[in-house]
């Protein structure tokens, strides 16, 4: 999987599952403010990660984890490494 199709999946389950508008996605936007993500946000994106991507996602991964770009990023090691 390229780099853009794992940022396209991204986006459009973002914009489609928690309602944010395309426009607010930027790579070096605060994930967590731009999406106003609260713990359960979290269990629901971490749902989503493994069902589009097939990999286990531990809650300790979140940490380093700030902007879009280092989602993207976090996203692409972990596909990789399958």
């Amino acid at each position: 999987m390229s780099t853009e199709e794992i940022v396209k999946t991204i986006n459009g389950f973002l914009v489609e599952e928690f309602e944010v508008e395309e426009s607010v996605i930027e790579p070096s936007a605060n994930l967590k403010e731009s999406l106003e993500l609260d713990s359960l946000d979290y269990v629901d994106l971490v749902v989503e990660i493994e069902s589009n991507f097939g990999f286990k996602v531990k809650p300790e991964d979140f940490s380093d984890i700030h902007t879009f770009q280092d989602f993207y990023d976090y996203v692409a090691n972990k596909v990789g490494q399958n």
